[in-house]
């Protein structure tokens, strides 16, 4: 008890002396708020990218390309396999059918608004079913393509970051000119990074015959997807391969999400050797400022540890500021803000926002402590190791 009152009461002296050292207490903050800030902000980047390559996914439904495939880019399907699929054990059906969607990927390029350089978006082909399949996408201008016509309907996000996908304007296809109609929204999915049509025109324009490159299939249920694959498997008339929507996203968005996320813990690390030299001399600035005084307080017998602790607590207390600080600013500054960049899968844009989770601002602090807690940790031995016959002749 008496050790933690030795620590309790050497604290709250630090704490009341720190806006006497406001200074050196300022940089320490900001210096800590600058790292936290950049970290924060970069897996921001990452987050934003990740949710919306996987909100789309659903446990329920499938994605089936030709065995070998890593994407829809790589893949090819006839007509014939896409109703072999279809008619697969586990898929649901409707009033209208099998619950299962033929569909044609391709890459057409568009310029960007922010920069006016040109980038690949992806242009989706579709069937009637494509709209059962993924029930939460919704017309929120406009209204949807009509069957059989030159029409095209644009997700949200790409129509935010591409020039010339603006409603009632037109997009060239295969030479022809296509009507926007409509904008939709798919839960911040990855399908609002792209622009949708019907298949059959699709194929036409682009000489595909009667060609597709995925299935995408709801299932009767989440526990119908090893049935449904399994029965795939070991058909001899067909030579794909069925995966989770979730699981295909996720694999998706693993190789920028990592890329991001080494590219700002990499970034972050770099920054924190700065804050934790700028957190060490900060904390040697203020022990050393305080000689007389903790020289009297070893004399009047306060132990070494609790003015180890106490300084240590100082300066991890300041570091806690700091990173609320630049977790603060993160927040205001980064969270929604919007961007895009390329799936390297298929090689087109994906537009996305960033998100700061609460997830991500503990992290920050957590971040903040721990440069606190290095920075401080040398000044405060030399604090406890001061010799007290020394520092009371200065008195």
């Amino acid at each position: 008890m008496r050790w933690l009152s030795q620590v309790s009461s050497i604290t709250l002296f630090n704490l009341r002396s720190m806006l006497q050292r406001k200074g050196s207490a300022a940089a320490a903050i900001f210096g800590i708020a600058g790292v936290v800030l950049v970290f924060v902000a970069v897996l921001s980047i990452a987050q934003g990218f990740r949710y919306a390559m996987t909100a789309s996914g659903r446990e329920d439904t499938a994605i089936v390309l030709r065995s070998g495939a890593s994407s829809e880019m790589m893949s090819g399907l006839g007509r014939e396999e896409t109703r072999i699929v279809a008619e697969t054990a586990g898929v649901a059906r409707s009033s209208q059918g099998q619950v299962a969607s033929p569909e044609l990927f391709v890459i057409i390029d568009l310029p960007k608004r922010s920069t006016n350089t040109s980038a690949n978006v992806p242009l989706r082909g579709v069937e009637e079913p494509a709209f059962e399949v993924r029930d939460g996408l919704q017309i929120i201008e406009g209204r949807n393509f009509a069957w059989g016509r030159n029409e095209v309907i644009v997700g949200v996000g790409a129509a935010r970051e591409f020039s010339g996908l603006d409603l009632g304007g037109s997009i060239e296809v295969g030479g022809e000119q296509w009507a926007i109609v409509g904008i939709f929204e798919d839960g911040g999915g990855i399908s609002e990074s792209e622009v949708w049509t019907d298949a059959r025109l699709l194929q036409s324009s682009y000489r595909r015959g009667d060609s597709f490159q995925s299935v995408y299939a709801k299932l009767d249920s989440v526990d119908s997807f090893g049935e449904f694959q399994d029965e795939l498997s070991t058909d001899p008339r067909v030579n794909v391969t069925a995966t989770r929507q979730t699981d295909y996203y996720s694999e998706q968005s693993t190789m920028v999400t990592a890329i991001i996320t080494g590219l700002g813990t990499l970034i972050a690390v770099l920054m924190g050797f700065g804050a934790i030299i700028g957190a060490f001399n900060t904390m040697y600035t203020a022990v050393s400022s305080r000689t007389r005084e903790i020289a009297t307080l070893r004399a009047l017998g306060f132990k070494a540890g609790p003015i180890v602790v106490s300084v240590l607590i100082e300066s991890v207390v300041l570091a806690v500021i700091g990173g609320f600080v630049g977790g603060t600013l993160a927040y205001v500054i980064f969270d929604g803000f919007r961007a895009a960049t390329i799936n390297f899968q298929s090689f087109s844009q994906v537009a996305f926002t960033f998100s700061v989770t609460p997830t991500l601002l503990i992290q920050g602090a957590i971040l903040a402590a721990f440069i606190g807690l290095i920075g401080g940790l040398v000044p405060a031995i030399h604090a406890a190791r001061l010799p007290v016959a020394a520092a009371l002749r200065q008195v």
